[in-house]
């Protein structure tokens, strides 16, 4: 086949090939023929049971939607029996607790903010693995956390009465987190390290020391006159910077210039729901990034007013303990890979009848791969100390699934020639079926497992599309009130704590979705960690250093303690179906829910099928900035295909309030010289129309989804792009 490279049972895409080839099997201990050969029995034994997977889904669907229509009179417990008898929700399994080993302390050990990051944007990336650590005072005078009232105006030069308001917030949670004896941070003149112990001076000559000593846990430069003062608080890091000939250090009476927090404990390298990757050409950038992440020589580099501006990993940063010895933190975040899921091929690689092949088992064995380099200390930094290699799986259905993965993760390490469970894996429950055996999904991965989370919209497309013939659902911004979500969420904890995750495991919760209300996000996502999450997603690594400030705050496994006592069991409240029992809405709150939803889609399709962005600040019809992906898509598209098809809307209505939100998209992207507007001819646009695929033939979407109709349109702009070349 053209523009293909046989070996064995496969055709690969050269550019894959070369890459792999060249730049990835060298000092991997394998050949090229072991690996492509070996991939090739991976794919000869599992394809087949991934489209069973697939099938079964499907199944199921259909199962449910002719129940739901012949049982309007709806009961319950016969809804509940129905789900039993469909393996829906499976027998649970018995108690047990997970035994995965080797697991790294910013997963195991460390509770703070988790990044979220599309791989293929390889700045974006470096920029995330570097949000382990973060200046405090940047993220508070650059965000609406410090009020521009009385002249503290954020806009311009530097504006000093800002800039006062910014030490103030710092000095003061310094005096909450790390408490001197006596007196405050901000009266301090003076840091010294005395026979191992912190003191601090004051003015009039008064001293002080830490109200806990343990706190101090190293420092930079000499005793007398220390460039930096290393604090731990609830396992975390807090440096005071010291500079008396900074710009800001001159201003402070003890030189501070910053307070630096440990960040971004941990990222997650996106191959999936942030990313664009529809052929080889985009599975190659993808795996290109991460192999640089990986080996530690990735570099970005980008113009900044007349500057080239370049970007690489932060090196670790060098401390004097207490007693005198050096000892170094690691300067980058943990890096996880979310690999894509079950339900797409891909193109890249072609079985030897030409069918693509599935996605998920490529990038299982390719991530390994880039992996296995870390495990063999081949970089220029250690990802992971503990010789493991972390893969987030979405978008299971079920342990079934989760046990599919599993032996993927079996298959690939023993191609690999790595120890059984090398590979850890994050279960991501984000969809029904998982949520409702959420046990028995960990369970088929308890010796490898090291993540759960709950994610909102992926979770809530899920639910509106499996009871899609019960009847219209309720509002979106209803949702996050309604009982099943509520009861998702503790559930989630509570089978994390049951199955033994405390010390050993991350369970996380989902993303702030608003990067530029920094002020609501602290006054907010604080009650995720209250709720029993040791992480949670952040946007950008400025959140990631304001949200550092929860973890501060909250002692999560003290909280942790505390709930694992509580037993209940939330099984009857996940499944109450959020079908709205009034649907007397009228004309104008029916078109703001359209508008709404069709203007969100119409705003992130038009960058993901013409520009090829998966990820980014979308403005909504408020115009206030949300950062969506793939996930916000699925919800918003599959609420307006339910109020379609029952009737709460018509298709010209809908056609309507695309046509008009497009233009208001339009508009909002006319600062863009790249950008091609919609409005301009509907039936040219590909993004026009492909936001209308989703909508229209939403109904008959596997599971709801958006990839399937998002790639085939992809696809087409990509090579109308090259025709026209």
């Amino acid at each position: 086949m053209e523009g293909y490279s046989k070996i064995g049972y496969l055709q690969v895409a050269e550019e894959l090939y070369e890459f792999i080839n060249k730049d990835v099997i060298p000092g991997s201990g394998m050949s090229s023929e072991e690996f492509w050969l070996g991939l090739g029995d991976i794919v000869k034994d599992l394809a087949p049971k991934n489209k069973q997977l697939l099938e079964v889904r499907d199944d199921m669907q259909m199962k449910l939607n002719e129940w739901h229509k012949s049982n309007q009179d709806f009961h319950f417990e016969e809804y509940k029996t129905f789900l039993e008898k469909l393996n829906y929700v499976e027998p649970e399994v018995d108690d047990f607790t997970i035994t995965t080993t080797n697991v790294d302390d910013e997963i195991a050990v460390q509770a703070g903010p988790q990044l979220v990051v599309p791989v293929n944007n390889g700045r974006y990336a470096i920029n995330a693995a570097n949000a382990r650590w973060g200046s405090l005072y940047d993220a508070l005078y650059g965000t609406d956390v410090i009020s521009e009232e009385n002249g503290a105006d954020r806009k311009g030069s530097y504006n000093p009465i800002r800039g006062d308001k910014v030490v103030a917030y710092a000095k003061r949670f310094l005096d909450k987190t790390v408490p001197l004896k006596e007196r405050s941070h901000s009266d301090v003149m003076q840091y010294s390290i005395e026979q191992g112990m912190l003191k601090v001076h004051f003015k009039d000559s008064d001293e002080s020391v830490l109200l806990d000593q343990s706190q101090f846990v190293g420092y930079q430069g000499s005793e007398e006159n220390p460039n930096a003062i290393l604090f731990k608080n609830n396992d975390v890091h807090v440096e005071v910077q010291i500079d008396r000939d900074d710009s800001i250090g001159q201003t402070d009476a003890a030189g501070v210039k910053d307070v630096y927090m440990e960040s971004a404990i941990t990222t997650i390298m996106d191959f999936e729901d942030s990313v664009t990757a529809v052929d080889a050409e985009d599975k190659v950038l993808v795996y290109r990034n991460f192999l640089g992440l990986i080996k530690g020589d990735l570099n970005a580099s980008f113009q900044k007013g007349s500057k080239t501006v370049t970007r690489s990993l932060n090196t670790d940063r060098e401390y004097t303990s207490p007693d005198g010895h050096s000892f170094s933190l690691r300067g980058r975040s943990l890096m996880f890979a979310r690999n894509v899921g079950h339900l797409m091929t891909t193109n890249a690689v072609l079985d030897q009848d030409g069918n693509e092949i599935p996605e998920g088992i490529l990038d299982s064995v390719i991530t390994g791969l880039i992996g296995k380099h870390d495990v063999l200390e081949h970089g220029k930094y250690q990802n992971s100390s503990k010789g493991s290699i972390y893969i987030v799986k979405p978008k299971m259905h079920g342990s079934e699934e989760v046990a599919f993965s599993n032996n993927l993760f079996n298959r690939t390490e023993d191609l690999l020639k790595l120890d059984r469970n090398t590979i850890k894996i994050g279960v991501m429950d984000e969809e029904r079926r998982t949520t409702l055996n959420l046990r028995n999904c960990i369970n088929e991965v308890k010796e490898r497992i090291v993540f759960i989370n709950t994610g909102f919209l992926d979770r809530t497309g899920d639910e509106i599309h499996t009871s899609m013939e019960v009847g219209p659902v309720i509002r979106k911004s209803e949702m996050k009130n309604a009982t099943w979500l509520q009861s998702y969420e503790k559930s989630n904890v509570q089978q994390g704590l049951k199955a033994g995750f405390s010390g050993k495991a991350q369970i996380g919760k989902g993303m702030w979705a608003m990067p530029d209300l920094m002020a609501d996000m602290l006054a907010q996502k604080g009650s995720q960690l209250q709720a029993g999450a040791n992480t949670a997603w952040v946007p950008s690594p400025t959140a990631a250093t304001l949200h550092a400030l929860h973890y501060h705050e909250v002692h999560v496994p003290n909280i942790q303690e505390e709930l694992a006592k509580k037993v209940v069991d939330y099984q009857n409240d996940i499944l109450q179906i959020p079908a709205a029992k009034d649907t007397s809405w009228s004309k104008k709150e029916i078109q703001e829910e359209l508008d709404n939803n069709a203007q969100g889609i119409l705003g992130y399709v038009v960058r993901w099928v013409e520009h090829g962005v998966g990820c980014s600040k979308v403005p909504d019809i408020r115009n206030i900035e949300l950062m969506e992906d793939r996930a916000t898509l699925r919800i918003s598209s599959q609420h307006v295909a339910n109020w379609l098809h029952h009737g709460i809307c018509t298709k010209d209505q809908v056609m309507e309030t695309m046509k008009r939100m497009a233009k208001v998209v339009d508009e909002q992207n006319a600062g863009d010289p790249e950008y091609r507007a919609m409005a301009a001819n509907y039936d040219e646009s590909i993004a026009f129309q492909a936001a209308c695929d989703l909508v229209f033939e939403g109904f008959n979407q596997p599971n709801g989804y958006t990839e399937p109709i998002l790639h085939k349109r992809r696809q087409e702009a990509k090579a109308k792009v090259y025709a026209n070349k």
